[in-house]
């Protein structure tokens, strides 16, 4: 079988994947299917990590279970939330540059071992003062601004872009999953004998456990897999965009920041970042303080918007590939579209929630679950706009959207502790509220004007980038990898 772009009848030289070779390939679960379920349970390990301090900051500043707790005000629990990202962002484009010198198999397993023992010195930490967590907080953010460079790096070599949706979307899912499972199981941990000390305990003990069978069980890409069919290996590295051979290359910096596309994915990624970091990290809070929850009921109504994400994920994800594998919208329109519903959605229920009360907690939860879940349309728009742009640079581009987007991180909830002067007060959550429907209304009109998905002329070498192949291929707002029939294969 033979892919063409739109507009261009010559077949794409890598396009080109035989159908005998595709049917073999997607036969039963193959190596690329367990590269994704190894990424995907990463993704929840490292987001307890990084979400453990939200839904345990709650508890640590209330009496639950005889467990230690502290009087820190609203400003102190909000310089803790935000700390995290101090070092997130920082190393955000050293680990995509890493991970492209040594591999990202090794920096990402090594970034997660080493937060999984961070872990453990949480409690200590508290008992030393708000300083002491928020110090330890950087750190841990130090070491996970590796895990999404580090993964885009590896979804650029292994998912086929016939499966980039279904796949990529689903190890990312991981995240909301993670960020669900911690937040349910959390209200369990405070209530028990350990107290709120043991969620930290036990990020730290998955973190280890998954390092170890990472480190045995991943590889960078097919070509170093020891378990892989050779129709697969082929299949993938026909339908990836990525070349191996171009490990060396240097990065295009000048041409990605020239680039009005990266702006309008950067635009989006941030618009992203403030409005699912404000709620992560101020739920809990709003749960407990407005809505007067207890903390059993605050950590299963917290993981639910999550449990509605990661669910959700797997809705969008093969609607958004069977409308561009069947050529009925092009890549480009499928990433505005579906990212337009991931943020524009939201901001509706955002609005909709600055007005609910105490009396009105079913609305109110039922808002802020639309609010959280439809951001899965996000999953298939920016998300893997990057691999759209420059499968080979997709991990240090990437981690400059990342870090970037990671200052939002750092912000929000320094805002949030600004306006929320009493955080029993509805209307001081309404502005905070208004603020992140605002944020996502600009921040998608931007890539909704700027982002495109297709293939950048500074993915490939300048040597081949002047092929008339290769030309089409990045010039040409392809409808996808749409399969063309037999009898338009005679052109």
């Amino acid at each position: 079988m033979v892919y063409y772009s739109i507009g261009e009848r010559r077949p794409l030289l890598i396009h080109v994947v035989k159908n005998p070779l595709r049917k073999l390939a997607s036969r039963g679960l193959g190596a690329r299917h367990w590269q994704a379920i190894l990424l995907f349970v990463g993704m929840m390990i490292n987001y307890f990590q990084r979400v453990n301090i939200s839904a345990g900051i709650v508890p640590m500043t209330q009496s639950t279970a005889g467990a230690p707790f502290y009087n820190w005000d609203t400003s102190q629990k909000s310089l803790i939330l935000s700390s995290f990202f101090w070092g997130y962002v920082l190393s955000q484009v050293p680990a995509g540059l890493l991970a492209r010198r040594f591999g990202a198999k090794v920096v990402l397993g090594s970034a997660t071992a080493t937060g999984g023992i961070l872990c453990f010195f949480h409690p200590m930490a508290a008992n030393s003062g708000w300083e002491s967590i928020c110090a330890l907080r950087v750190l841990t953010g130090l070491v996970q601004g590796s895990v999404y460079p580090c993964v885009h790096t590896l979804l650029a070599k292994w998912v086929p872009r016939t499966e980039r949706g279904l796949l990529t979307t689903g190890v990312y899912s991981g995240a909301q999953f993670g960020t669900a499972v911690i937040l349910v199981t959390s209200g369990f941990i405070f209530e028990s004998t350990i107290g709120w000390p043991g969620l930290f305990y036990l990020s730290g003990g998955l973190s280890l456990a998954w390092a170890l069978l990472f480190f045995w069980q991943a590889a960078n890409e097919p070509s170093t897999a020891s378990r892989i069919r050779k129709c697969e290996k082929e299949y993938i590295e026909s339908l990836t965009g990525s070349n191996s051979a171009n490990q060396s290359m240097p990065v295009p910096w000048m041409s990605i920041f020239n680039s009005p596309a990266f702006y309008g994915l950067l635009a989006a990624h941030c618009g992203f970042t403030w409005g699912f970091y404000t709620l992560l990290t101020e739920m809990p809070t709003y749960l407990s303080s407005v809505l007067q929850l207890n903390v059993k009921s605050n950590a299963f109504l917290s993981s639910l918007p999550y449990f509605a994400m990661g669910l959700l994920c797997f809705v969008v994800s093969p609607i958004s590939d069977l409308l561009i594998n069947r050529g009925t919208i092009s890549i480009t329109t499928a990433r505005k579209l579906f990212n337009s519903i991931g943020q524009w959605g939201p901001m509706a229920c955002l609005i909709g929630l600055g007005y609910m009360t105490a009396d009105e907690k079913t609305w109110a939860i039922l808002l802020l679950t639309l609010a959280v879940g439809i951001n899965a349309g996000c999953s298939c728009g920016y998300l893997i706009n990057h691999i759209d742009l420059s499968p080979n640079f997709a991990g240090p581009m990437m981690g400059v959207t990342n870090g970037i987007a990671g200052v939002t991180s750092i912000v929000a909830p320094l805002v949030v502790g600004a306006i929320i002067s009493d955080e029993e007060d509805p209307s001081q959550w309404r502005m905070v509220f208004f603020i992140t429907g605002g944020i996502y209304l600009v921040c998608n009109t931007l890539f909704v004007i700027f982002g495109k998905a297709t293939i950048q002329l500074w993915n490939e070498p300048p040597s081949t980038s002047s092929t008339m192949t290769l030309r089409s291929n990045l010039e040409n707002d392809s409808r996808s990898i749409a399969p063309t029939s037999d009898k338009d294969n005679r052109f």
